[in-house]
């Protein structure tokens, strides 16, 4: 160790995203961070089949599991390689902090074991973990917002009148409804944030993150009344009691220590302070420096989770969410998202990207999508004539349905890949600016935007072209890794000063979050332009998606219908 590391103090950052979870080290004092290490998921997105003997157990449409094998392994590779590549003492190291991407859950036994771990279960679907993005729960998510509203339950309008399918009760309740035997055999029913923790730990906590956006609680009135689980199943009356908890823990806190097993696997010293789990979106904002009312920050990656941070909480239609505390301490945070960002620009790139593109790519050394980005770039606002609903994987806000799906009109015999490639990028960025204006509409201000994630590290494009339809300025976080450096500023803040972290996250924030100097400012020609076509896009927006035009869900229904008579999922019905 050397002279200038010997007073150090460092936290542990752990971030799980969709196909990988990645290890940050970070110096407490100013943010700077030290080493990555990322593993990737052996089985990643499990969508078209079990990865059980024979894989002969298929999915259905909208499936999006995974394997919490692959969790544990993050920390048994990650944490352990982060240490040997910086040398640093784990005496050192003052805390960890997580964060998962969310609704993630899984169905587990009393002692977190999940069933899918379980050689009864593991041919099961019900028993793997649900990603965020498992669409399949939507029958039960239009029950539940059904329901609410027959019944006038007062926590609706904290989720702009509607929830989404990614949320935990739809899928809790999918499992009932569709495997019986899996909801009676499962003890629990936990975020995989809070299942992660509590391996380490080996205390199952639950965070007001997770269960304030994700499974409609709140810490004025608890989770909904028994009253409504019974009116959705007697069966899911007790859900709360049976399969979950009523304490919930908030941001900051100490979730426990690391236990010697854990301690064992991550090369970390027993008994580290392990903060109470997050989510990746939430714990990114104060890691782009987003501690005040008025700011809005955007993480943009495969999807994008717009926060928002108020003083106050007016029911914004179309929100995921508002929670007292649910990002820092004494404001509301405001949850906004699109389902579908990054990965319809890699669906493209991947299926409807000529061979030409390809071979350019290899032949410079590039990524496809950075030849793209270069044709794209040189494609004036309008020229393409083309206009997109970005809907590939439905919408989030603010219409909050999955059953809608992607469009793009204007396509000539002369069209080409970039122009569409273009167009994409336009149409998730008119997304944005739908959901910036609702906020405004509903009485949020934003005065501020930062963006932050993979996408604003690789696509410059991009970045211009979101200021240039909203017409505001962007920044943009200094650190590549925001979610895992927010987990780690929570780690910091759950050691606390007397082991030398800090006493609140606004402190570790000041200390330890920074921006790029770059900003992204509007080009006004670019932006009288997208005026123009962002109407054009509304109108069509409103067209497909408030039920005025069904098309969308009638060729879903379709497809549902075609695929269940091809290969029933092997459900446990």
């Amino acid at each position: 160790m050397s002279d200038l590391t010997a007073g150090a103090r460092y936290a542990i950052g752990v971030d799980y995203g969709t196909e990988s979870g990645r290890a940050v080290l970070v110096d407490v004092a100013d943010g700077r961070e030290l080493g990555i290490e990322i593993h990737q998921y052996r089985n990643g997105v499990i969508d078209e089949h079990l990865p059980a003997p024979d894989d002969d157990v298929v999915l259905g449409p909208d499936w999006a599991l995974q394997d919490p094998y692959d969790y544990l392994e993050t920390l048994r590779q990650a944490i352990p390689r982060l240490i040997t590549a910086t040398g640093i003492d784990p005496d050192q190291i003052i805390g960890i902090g997580i964060d998962f991407t969310s609704c993630t859950m899984l169905p587990t036994t009393s002692d977190g074991t999940p069933l899918c771990f379980l050689a009864e279960h593991r041919r099961e679907p019900h028993a793997w973990v649900k990603l965020w993005k498992h669409h399949a729960a939507q029958p039960e998510a239009d029950e539940v917002n059904r329901v609410a509203a027959e019944l006038g339950e007062p926590w609706l309008d904290r989720y702009g009148g509607k929830i989404s399918s990614e949320w935990f009760f739809p899928k809790a309740l999918q499992i009932l409804r569709e495997s019986p035997a899996t909801y009676q055999a499962a003890d629990r029913l936990i975020e995989a944030a809070d299942w992660i923790t509590w391996q380490l730990t080996g205390v199952e906590t639950r965070n007001s993150c997770t269960a304030g956006y994700k499974a409609l609680w709140s810490a004025d009135a608890g989770f909904p009344d028994r009253r409504f689980f019974g009116s959705l199943d007697p069966a899911f009356r007790d859900v709360v009691d049976e399969k979950m908890s009523r304490t919930i823990v908030g941001l900051g806190e100490v979730a426990g220590g690391l236990t010697e097993r854990a301690a064992g696997w991550t090369g970390l010293r027993p008994g580290t302070p392990v903060a109470v789990g997050n989510v990746d979106a939430h714990v990114s904002a104060p890691a782009a420096s987003v501690t005040a009312p008025g700011s809005l920050v955007a993480i943009m990656g495969t999807s994008i989770c717009h926060i928002v941070l108020s003083s106050s909480a007016p029911a914004v239609p179309g929100m995921c969410g508002v929670v007292r505390d649910g990002v820092v301490p004494g404001l509301y945070g405001f949850e906004a998202g699109q389902a579908s960002v990054g990965d319809l620009f890699g669906w493209f790139a991947e299926h409807a990207v000529p061979p030409a593109y390809h071979d350019a790519a290899r032949a410079r050394g590039l990524s496809v999508h950075a030849v793209l980005e270069e044709a794209a770039a040189a494609i004036a606002p309008g020229a393409s004539g083309l206009l997109a609903l970005d809907w590939w994987n439905g919408n989030r806000s603010v219409l909050v349905d999955t059953d809608l799906s992607g469009l793009l009109i204007g396509l000539t015999l002369a069209t080409e890949a970039a122009e569409i490639y273009r167009a994409l990028i336009e149409a998730t960025a008119f997304g944005t600016r739908v959901i910036i204006e609702a906020f405004e509409a509903g009485g949020v201000p934003i005065d501020r935007i930062v963006a932050c994630g993979g996408l604003p590290e690789r696509n410059r494009l991009l970045m211009q072209i979101y200021a240039d339809v909203t017409g505001r300025e962007w920044r943009v976080a200094a650190s590549p890794q925001t979610p895992a450096l927010g987990a780690a500023m929570f780690g910091a803040v759950a050691a606390g000063p007397s082991s030398g972290g800090y006493a609140g996250i606004e402190a570790a924030a000041s200390a330890m979050a920074h921006l790029r100097d770059e900003v992204y400012v509007p080009i006004e020609a670019n932006h009288r332009v997208y005026d123009v076509l962002f109407a054009e896009y509304v109108r069509l927006h409103d067209l497909f998606g408030r039920g005025v035009e069904p098309t969308m869900k009638t060729l879903k229904q379709l497809r549902l219908e075609a695929v269940s008579l091809a290969a029933p999922v092997a459900s446990g019905q």
